[in-house]
């Protein structure tokens, strides 16, 4: 066997992390059928990518199914011959759902979080349709790190999106096996794979505060090159004793 190249060797590491993010926090288990949410861009991509490979791996047996929601009064335009062969690549069933959501309905959530929203309720009937119990969603450690940020600036709370949710309402848990996996190392696989980028054109993208909290993460790492690492830490490593309490 000849030497590993570069782009290799960094897809064995992010092989090795999601397994490491799926035995750490319990994301799959034997029997595990999952529904894979694909948009169509480069996480999402690699999420297919790499459960595709994992499900042909004896230990923990599972399945996964594909899907692709199409939000019709969005203009996010996504070839779906290109994603069905990503999916028949791996063997994986492939299905197209099309909803849409109304940004008056409801004025006090922003236009994304409604968006946001009708797309992982469409996916819960999908999952529920084909006898899923998970869904797995392509966020990586720097959307769980930005949401961090976001909610401590603007919500004044301490969350996240963790790497295993469950959802009681819907009798449906959502996993993220990407939470270890930085987005450069997805930039450069992305690169490497040769992912077809989709024509993305949201209206309501400009008013979103994640590319400030992605800016603000940079700077972060630019004091300490280890900042994102603290501040996952931190997550697990509460010390109550040292916050402020209110006596009543």
């Amino acid at each position: 066997m000849g030497k590993l190249t570069t782009e290799e060797l960094l897809f064995r590491k992010v092989e090795e992390k999601v397994k490491k993010a799926i035995y750490d926090y319990g994301l799959i288990t034997d029997g595990d059928r999952i529904l894979i949410g694909l948009s169509g861009g480069k996480d999402s991509l690699a999420l297919l990518n790499l459960l595709g490979r994992r499900s042909k791996i004896y230990r923990p047996r599972f399945e996964v199914v594909v899907a692709h929601i199409v939000m019709s009064n969005i203009p996010y335009r996504s070839d779906l011959d290109y994603l069905r062969s990503c999916a028949e690549e791996h063997s994986l069933p492939f299905f197209v759902h099309e909803t849409s959501f109304d940004a008056s309905t409801d004025t006090r959530k922003s236009p994304c979080f409604l968006c946001s929203w009708m797309r992982r309720k469409a996916l819960f009937d999908i999952a529920k349709q084909h006898k899923c119990n998970k869904i797995a969603l392509g966020h990586h450690q720097d959307d769980i790190l930005e949401t961090l940020l976001m909610n401590m600036t603007h919500q004044g709370a301490i969350g996240t999106m963790p790497p295993r949710l469950k959802m009681e309402r819907f009798e449906m848990e959502i996993i993220r096996p990407l939470c270890l996996v930085e987005e450069k190392e997805l930039t450069r696989i992305a690169a490497w794979k040769g992912y077809r980028k989709q024509i993305k054109n949201c209206p309501y993208e400009s008013g979103s505060s994640r590319s400030d909290m992605k800016e603000l993460l940079i700077r972060l790492e630019a004091i300490n090159p280890e900042a994102r690492y603290s501040l996952w830490n931190s997550m697990s490593n509460i010390q109550p004793d040292y916050l402020p309490r209110k006596i009543k």
